[in-house]
């Protein structure tokens, strides 16, 4: 949570200075603001930093790249965040795999915050991930490696190692 608001903080061009913290069990992000409550959920804070940060077309710019990325951002905090066995692994990578076949980002063809949040929570399970496991997510790992390497989003993160031969072999 907060250690990712961070990083987005930072790939935005924010001044550093905001306050996270985190609440309750599931170690819910806020963020405490000097006027009036503080924000709570990943979602919202990420929200806020985007439009604090006047890059609002991360948010997606047409009624339904909205509701996508939207969409992607809850499957981040419900799914990603949530599952915690191999088998949840499974179904999110299998799940990302099929969406992705004929996408260049999660909401199409434009790159959003759900690329970049996706990329985040994604980045411990990636970095565990052996050569077959990329070679049968390939999908999930064109698109991971692409991101990766999108300016500014990566950060102090380590390098995923992709074979780059076989991400390409079937692109179309």
């Amino acid at each position: 949570g907060p250690e990712e608001l961070s990083l987005l903080e930072n790939l935005l061009g924010l001044p550093k200075g905001n306050k996270y913290g985190v609440q309750g069990e599931r170690k819910v992000p806020i963020l405490q603001t000097n006027n009036g409550p503080g924000l709570t959920g990943l979602m919202t804070i990420a929200a806020h930093l985007v439009k604090q940060a006047k890059k609002e077309q991360l948010l997606g710019s047409t009624a339904e790249e909205k509701a996508v990325v939207q969409q992607w951002l809850e499957y981040r905090v419900t799914r990603v965040d949530g599952g915690s066995s191999k088998e949840d692994t499974r179904i999110i990578l299998k799940d990302l795999n099929i969406h992705l076949e004929d996408k260049v980002y999660l909401a199409g063809n434009i790159f959003t915050l759900a690329d970049i949040l996706m990329y985040y929570g994604l980045h411990p399970v990636m970095v565990e991930l052996t050569v077959q496991e990329k070679e049968k997510y390939l999908n999930v790992s064109r698109w991971f490696n692409h991101i990766q390497h999108y300016p500014g989003v990566r950060q102090h993160l380590s390098k995923v190692i992709f074979i780059k031969n076989r991400l390409y072999t079937n692109a179309h």
